[in-house]
């Protein structure tokens, strides 16, 4: 299964914050199942603080993780739940890239690697969300 990662996680993950530990496993498992992703819009998300697109690309080699152009189906897919978000009133603060992201994974991907603040549940209902392992 192939599973994207939000740059959420890639954040947490780099700067070490609470629950990264369970970020790393949760990861290794996605990735024993399948390729790790990225779209260009996390590629972009976690940019700044390096030198050059190959060095972002290195650091993603080095965690095994792979860039994954996102498709028409998927731009498009996000263009339409992004409408459907404004329509209802909802605020300028999901942006597009955030539906970009869901989109592509989505449409592209099996599931998504995430820190969900709730909104991805609502707007993309059949997407799969990997959540960190808990300790035992």
């Amino acid at each position: 299964m192939k599973t994207a990662i939000d740059s959420s996680v890639l954040y947490c993950i780099g700067k070490r914050e609470p629950g990264y530990e369970a970020w790393q496993r949760a990861l290794a498992v996605a990735a024993a199942e399948g390729i790790l992703v990225v779209c260009p819009v996390v590629f972009a998300e976690i940019s700044p603080g390096r030198s050059t697109a190959a060095r972002v690309s290195a650091d993603l080699a080095a965690l095994d993780i792979h860039y994954d152009p996102i498709c028409p189906e998927a731009a498009f897919l996000a263009g339409q739940i992004h409408l459907a978000y404004r329509l209802e009133g909802g605020p300028r603060e999901r942006l597009i890239p955030d539906f970009i992201i869901a989109a592509h994974a989505q449409v592209q991907a099996g599931r998504l690697a995430v820190i969900d603040r709730g909104y991805l549940r609502r707007y993309f209902p059949t997407l799969t969300l990997l959540q960190p392992l808990k300790e035992n």
